[in-house]
């Protein structure tokens, strides 16, 4: 066996240790944990009943691809999607409303009612927001899992929460499925690479392992074998 087989199948079993560590770390961390979500309170409430203010008072300017009435904390909005963006208006009183950092604050902490240690913004999402798009507020919380909130820059919608639980599972979900750039996906030329690999090498293992037994190999099994005696009568 050359040097290089030898080293292709060292490869090989290490991913094979790999996949099987990788696997049983994430079925044993807590999934409650994993789903990062904190102790707080739901983000959504009920739309106050009254009179809101009338979409077509608004100041013109853009034209208006769609429309969506919600509430952001506890008071309703107009989320209003335009050629050039998206834009958050008051219900109430037709008042154009700015994602800052009190917002991002406000929307953050309904899901999370840990102290707030550090807001920032960032401009595309990270690995642990990878699932999202566009610029976002990061709210850090100083509470036992490190927890991180995004909030959309564009729409105030929380997004998710991110705790060292689920950095945890994350950093073995990437060793087991092979993405070392993503962390999303199964199918990419890698893991499709060495899942062929492992293939050839059970299969050749299994050729190489039967090929080494011989005749003599099976000589116990025929001494266990006892004689069948046949009687005759006459």
């Amino acid at each position: 066996m050359t040097a290089a087989n030898l080293c292709n199948r060292a490869i090989l079993g290490l991913q094979f240790l790999l996949w099987a560590l990788s696997g049983s770390v994430m079925a044993l961390l807590d999934k409650d944990k994993v789903g990062g979500h904190g102790g707080g309170m739901s983000h959504a409430h009920a739309l106050p009943a009254g009179e809101y203010f009338d979409i077509a008072g608004l100041p013109r300017g853009e034209p208006v691809t769609g429309v969506v009435l919600r509430d952001l904390g506890v008071r309703p909005i107009y989320e209003l999607r335009t050629t050039k963006g998206v834009r958050l208006v008051d219900a109430t009183s037709g008042e154009d409303i700015r994602v800052d950092e009190g917002m991002a604050r406000e929307v953050a902490s309904m899901m999370n009612e840990a102290p707030i240690r550090k807001v920032s913004v960032i401009a595309k999402p990270n690995l642990e927001s990878r699932d999202h798009e566009g610029a976002m507020w990061r709210v850090d919380f100083a509470d036992a899992e490190n927890s991180s909130a995004y909030v959309s820059l564009d729409t105030a919608r929380f997004l998710v929460m991110r705790g060292d639980t689920w950095r945890t599972w994350d950093f073995f979900w990437m060793l087991h499925n092979m993405d070392y750039v993503n962390r999303k996906s199964f199918n990419h030329p890698l893991i499709i690479f060495v899942a062929f690999g492992a293939l050839w090498l059970s299969g050749t293992g299994f050729y190489l392992l039967f090929k080494s037994f011989s005749r003599a190999d099976f000589r116990w099994l025929r001494r266990r074998r006892k004689p069948v005696v046949t009687r005759s009568t006459a």
